[in-house]
C-alpha cells in the first residue's frame, strides 16, 4: 500500500463530496479487511461455484433478503423461502450463491453468536461467537433447498474446524442455520450423505437460525462492487 501523504495529492476527493465519501468508505473497508482477512485479500479470476449447475443473472438478484437488518425479524416475500450458510469469508460465499438461478436476494452478516449489534472488528476479535454468514432468499419453484445445500457443500471444505483456507477463527466456521424443521431435517440428512465422501469428520454446525445481524454496507455484494472474485473459497476435498 502506498504511504499516506501530508499534502493533498492531485485529484484529491473531499470526504464531504459523494465521490469522496464513497472513496473514504472503500479505503476504510480495505483497511479493516486487511486487519481481519490478512490472507483473504488474494483475488482470483474464477467463475461461479462448481456446485451451481445453473447461473443466475447477478444483476437481477436483490440485496434485501427477508428485509434483513440489525437483528430484526426476517420475512421473505410471498412464495419465497430463506436459507443461511456460513462457509468462511462471506465475500466469496455470497458471490457463489448470487450466481445460482432461483436465488432472489442475498446479504452478508453475522449469525450464531451471543452479542447484539456486532461489528466486523468485534467479530474478528473472536469475542462474539458469530460466524460470517450469507442469508439467501430463494424461490423454491426455481431452486430447491437441497440444491442450495449442494452448492454449500461443493463450495468449501467442511472438515476444517474454524478455518477455510488461510482464514482462521471461529467466524470462519462451517455452519447451516435452518428456518424450520423441514430445513433442519434436510440439512442433517444432506450432511450424513456428504460425510460418506470424506475420510475426515465434517465439522459443520447445524442449528436453528436466530438473529441475523446484517454486516456493514461495504461488505455487501463485495465482489460485484469490485468487479473481482475475492476470498476464493478452498477447493473441496474429496475422500
Amino acid at each position: 500500500m502506498k504511504s499516506a501523504r501530508a499534502a493533498r495529492p492531485v485529484g484529491y476527493l473531499s470526504a464531504r463530496s459523494p465521490r469522496g465519501l464513497a472513496a473514504a468508505l472503500l479505503v476504510g473497508a480495505v483497511a479493516t479487511s486487511i486487519a481481519c482477512h490478512p490472507a483473504s485479500m488474494a483475488l482470483a479470476d474464477t467463475g461461479p461455484s462448481p456446485g451451481s449447475s445453473t447461473t443466475a443473472s447477478v444483476g437481477a438478484v436483490g440485496a434485501n433478503p427477508g428485509g434483513a437488518g440489525a437483528g430484526t425479524p426476517l420475512v421473505p416475500a410471498q412464495g419465497d423461502e430463506l436459507a443461511a450458510f456460513a462457509e468462511g469469508c462471506f465475500w466469496g460465499s455470497e458471490d457463489t450463491f448470487r450466481h445460482v438461478a432461483g436465488v432472489v436476494a442475498t446479504a452478508v452478516g453475522y449469525s450464531g453468536g451471543h452479542t447484539s449489534n456486532p461489528t466486523y472488528p468485534e467479530v474478528c476479535g473472536h469475542d462474539t461467537g458469530h460466524a460470517e454468514t450469507v442469508l439467501v432468499e430463494f424461490n423454491p419453484k426455481k431452486v430447491t433447498y437441497a440444491q442450495l445445500l449442494r452448492t454449500f457443500w461443493d463450495s468449501h471444505d467442511p472438515t476444517t474446524p474454524n478455518q477455510q483456507g488461510p482464514d482462521i477463527g471461529d467466524q470462519y466456521r462451517s455452519a447451516i442455520f435452518t428456518f424450520g424443521p423441514e430445513e433442519d431435517a434436510a440439512a442433517r440428512a444432506s450432511m450424513a450423505a456428504e460425510q460418506k465422501q470424506y475420510r475426515s469428520k465434517i465439522t459443520t454446525e447445524i442449528q436453528p437460525a436466530a438473529r441475523f445481524w446484517k454486516a456493514e454496507v461495504y461488505h455487501q455484494q463485495y465482489d460485484e462492487k469490485t468487479g473481482r472474485h475475492s476470498c476464493p473459497l478452498p477447493v473441496r476435498k474429496g475422500a
